[in-house]
């Protein structure tokens, strides 16, 4: 496998694990269990989940009250775009 292909399979994973996070956090908040941390679902998005993360936030309307949020996530999807600009167009 390139590094192209390992890439793309890690960001599928991640967009996966942290879109399932992000609703099972939702229906525990609905059903008083076990909550995900706020620093868990922020880490989740620093490695790589923070897009598909804060689309789900939105379309569930999740945490979209919460700044950390709704302004952590588009700063990380910043910072990632900025790495990925460095990396492949320097």
């Amino acid at each position: 496998m390139d590094h192209l292909h390992i890439l793309t399979a890690y960001l599928i994973f991640i967009a996966v694990v942290s879109v399932s996070v992000t609703i099972y956090d939702k229906l525990a908040a609905k059903k008083s269990r076990q909550r995900v941390s706020e620093n868990t679902l922020m880490a989740l998005g620093l490695m790589g989940g923070a897009a598909p993360m804060l689309i789900t936030m939105l379309i569930i309307r999740h945490k979209t009250r919460h700044l950390k949020f709704m302004l952590g996530l588009p700063a990380e999807i910043i910072l990632q775009l900025a790495v990925v600009w460095a990396v492949f167009f320097r």
